[in-house]
């Protein structure tokens, strides 16, 4: 540590009695003077020694790591990544935790954040508290599913490939990621010199054999040529405009999910767990039930999928808009939905596009905004449209929270709301709301 401010609390260790779980990978404690710590690599109830990473006498709360054990939690189990652990990778979060209990404990997160941000219980969320594995991922405890279709590696000083340390720049050197899915590990990135690049995404699809790096070189850094263990698509980042640019192969992987093939450009976003398109899909299916001839919107749409998939069941008497802010993802869902015309795309912001349309009212809407949330004033034009029912797809459920409390002022409430386990180790977590009007009843 360099230059810390005289009051800094960093490198302080405190014995703690650990209590619940928050919402970001860690857990609550109180040292005995009433500071609060939000302390990683612990589990409720246990009893540790918690060193201080980062805060001073003047922080509202310190951030620290369990550096010992006293009293361990019967959900422990020794993290099978030998890169986990107070001061290495920062990818995982839950490694030291049996697989049940790391979803018993994304499920107290959820139940907190509907609390205290939109004021509801599970059972007023229309939830059974449980958060669900996907399919294959049910592993013994000790053991690691491999799911992470897509890795994006950070490039140390000397060439080497790593992950980043928690909240840190640094980083962290490994010789394999245990969640990589394998056709990301087949690829041999940890064993190649990267000199000159600040980072190598890997993106592997499992709709087909696609494989695809995206490389981001250091500023004035070379490109260097890339000979992995599998053949690759190879992209860059540019460094003036931050655009991707192909440098040699196909721009885009194939994707698959709900009987249709998707194309995803230039690194373009997909759910990085191999059964999530369908997963979700499905999820959103069930709770929105369309019929022939609707009339839908799909927000925040990316290369189409929740789109597709709505107007293979609406039809061709039916009609579904699309809109997506990314360029690329907008065209690539065009391209992707061009045998259904009942689908339109349309480029641009949710908020400024919407108005834009002239739609005053629609039957169902399906939303999947980014990690911050639709937000107030795009929720108050969703609610105005009396769609009978709404999919909300949310990554974060403090950003679900915080929507579904302006979705009930605007006489939303949810009717289900279903939780996926699709970020295994991680504290991520994905859940999918189903709202209808109030007056509708349950």
């Amino acid at each position: 540590m360099q230059n810390a401010p005289e009051s800094s609390l960093v490198g302080e260790e405190y014995e703690v009695e650990v209590g619940p779980v928050a919402h970001g990978g860690h857990c609550i404690a109180r040292t005995a003077e009433g500071r609060v710590l939000f302390v990683r690599h612990t589990l409720p109830g246990e009893k540790i020694v918690a060193r201080v990473t980062d805060g001073d006498q003047d922080s509202r709360f310190l951030r620290a790591d369990a550096v010992r054990v006293l009293e361990p939690s019967k959900d422990r189990v020794e993290a099978p990544c030998p890169y986990s652990g107070p001061g290495n990778c920062g990818g995982c979060d839950w490694q030291h935790a049996k697989p049940g209990a790391q979803r018993r404990l994304k499920g107290e997160v959820i139940t907190e954040q509907l609390k205290r941000l939109a004021g509801l219980t599970p059972e007023e969320a229309g939830w059974d508290g449980t958060v669900v594995p996907a399919e294959g991922d049910k592993v013994p405890a000790g053991q690691v599913p491999a799911w992470r279709t897509r890795v994006q590696y950070a490039i140390d000083t000397e060439g080497r490939a790593g992950l980043r340390k928690h909240r840190s720049h640094d980083v962290q050197p490994i010789d394999h990621c245990m969640i990589a899915a394998p056709g990301v590990s087949e690829l041999g990135i940890e064993h190649r010199d990267w000199s000159q690049l600040a980072s190598v995404e890997a993106i592997a699809a499992t709709g087909s054999s696609d494989r695809q790096v995206v490389l981001t070189p250091l500023a004035g850094g070379r490109l260097p040529l890339v000979e992995l263990d599998k053949p690759v698509s190879v992209l860059r980042v540019d460094e003036k405009d931050g655009g991707v640019h192909r440098v040699h192969g196909r721009a885009f992987v194939r994707e698959r999910a709900d009987g249709r093939t998707y194309r995803v450009g230039m690194g373009g976003f997909w759910q990085i767990h191999p059964q999530g398109p369908d997963t979700l899909i499905k999820a959103v299916m069930q709770g929105l039930m369309p019929r022939k001839g609707e009339s839908a919107l799909d927000l925040y749409c990316g290369v189409g999928l929740f789109a597709g998939a709505i107007a293979e069941r609406v039809g061709e008497s039916g009609a579904v808009l699309g809109i997506e802010s990314t360029k690329r993802a907008a065209e690539d869902a065009r391209h992707n939905l061009e045998d259904m015309p009942q689908v339109r795309i349309e480029h641009g912001k949710v908020d400024q596009v919407l108005p834009r349309t002239g739609i005053t009212e629609t039957d169902l809407i399906v939303l999947d905004p980014p990690r911050a949330g639709a937000g107030k004033q795009t929720v108050a034009r969703l609610v105005g449209l009396g769609a009978r029912r709404i999919a909300y797809v949310a990554c974060d459920p403090a950003a679900l929270a915080r929507d579904l409390a302006y979705f009930r002022e605007g006489g939303y409430k949810p009717r289900t709301l279903r939780a996926f386990d699709l970020f295994p180790m991680t504290h991520h977590v994905e859940c999918v709301a189903i709202l209808e009007p109030a007056e509708k009843g349950a």
